[in-house]
């Protein structure tokens, strides 16, 4: 079973537009759909897709719009009452693929609250194989929330504990890269060890920030990596270097890089008609668990990813894809250097 810790998941609202955002003038939307979202929310939604056993673990009344959205679409999850609504996110979508978000920030959650969810999270996650910690973190939340949830799970564990993947961006993406022991945030029985994930799937501009702010390699910005998958894959081999299992770097419509100790790979696809690209990195993130999880070889887990992720930004909406909506026969694998 692969479990997804979402802190901060939302109502996801989807407008098409007929043609491109025209600010400060009224538009009339072609379709509105919604969703209930937050990366790890994703994951689950598209490895439940595809037939995997994921369970979602959330904040959340049993009310609330985000969870009577899971319930009806099949989604196990179980959630932690919070006495407020979660956020409604929306986003925008020109013909081409274009996506504007605007995402609210989240209720705010107390210390007792945090750690009740970090107990939830380490109580469900027994015997899974995969925990995924995904999404940006309400207000007050500690920057290092995830390194620490991270360690809770690996000291809770009964046996071999589950591998840890994390995709969230600036400061929780930061701390889950450089934790390696207690920071004394506040939580009780924060336990021992490493916070560092097993994977790591950040974006192009969340690489390029990660790798510039911790001094991992030269500065880059988000379109040069993109445009050289080689500086992408050095910057993601430092991070590996750093104690990180492996790095699932996507790179938009270049595709992706993967980045472990024994090598470095470049997966494209052909371009596809781009509709939303909400969702996709999640989708990505999907079809590399799933692909890891029968067994594949590293390449092949970045050649379903990027199946995924392609397969995903040709849908409307935040809809994400089941494995038999993808082609990863479709996608070219390029061996890269790792420095």
């Amino acid at each position: 079973m692969i479990v997804t810790f979402t802190a901060n998941p939302s109502l996801d609202r989807t407008v098409a537009l007929p043609g491109p955002l025209e600010r400060g003038e009224v538009q009339r939307a072609v379709s509105v759909s919604q969703e209930s979202g937050g990366k790890g929310v994703n994951v689950s939604r598209a490895l439940v897709a595809s037939g995997l056993e994921s369970l979602a673990v959330l904040p959340g009344a049993d009310s609330d719009p985000v969870l009577a959205g899971l319930r009806e679409s099949g989604v196990p999850f179980v959630s932690l009452p919070i006495g407020e609504p979660l956020r409604t996110n929306v986003a925008l979508t020109e013909p081409g693929g274009v996506t504007t978000k605007i995402n609210e920030p989240g209720p705010l959650l107390d210390e007792n609250q945090q750690e009740a969810l970090i107990k939830l999270l380490v109580e469900s996650a027994r015997g899974a194989s995969w925990v995924v910690l995904a999404g940006s973190l309400p207000p007050g939340f500690p920057a290092d929330f995830y390194a620490t949830a991270a360690r809770r799970l690996r000291s809770a564990a009964d046996g071999t504990a589950p591998q840890i993947a994390v995709d969230s961006s600036g400061a929780p993406l930061a701390a889950a890269v450089s934790s390696d022991s207690p920071s004394g945030d506040g939580l009780a029985g924060a336990g021992t060890g490493s916070g560092k994930p097993d994977l790591l799937k950040p974006n192009a501009e969340e690489l390029a920030e990660l790798a510039a702010a911790a001094g991992f390699a030269s500065p880059a910005t988000a379109d040069e990596l993109e445009a050289d998958p080689a500086a992408a894959a050095a910057a993601a081999a430092a991070v590996v270097r750093s104690g990180v299992g492996a790095v699932l770097a996507t790179l938009g419509s270049k595709g992706a890089v993967l980045v472990t100790a024994d090598g470095a790979w470049l997966a494209t696809h052909p371009p596809v008609a781009a509709v939303s690209t909400v969702g996709a990195g999640d989708s990505a993130l999907a079809g590399y668990l799933l692909a890891q999880g029968q067994g594949a070889a590293p390449a092949d887990c970045l050649r379903q990813a990027v199946a995924h992720g392609a397969a995903a930004a040709s849908l409307p909406g935040s809809t994400v894809p089941a494995v038999h909506q993808t082609t990863p026969d479709a996608v070219t694998i390029t061996a890269l250097r790792k420095d």
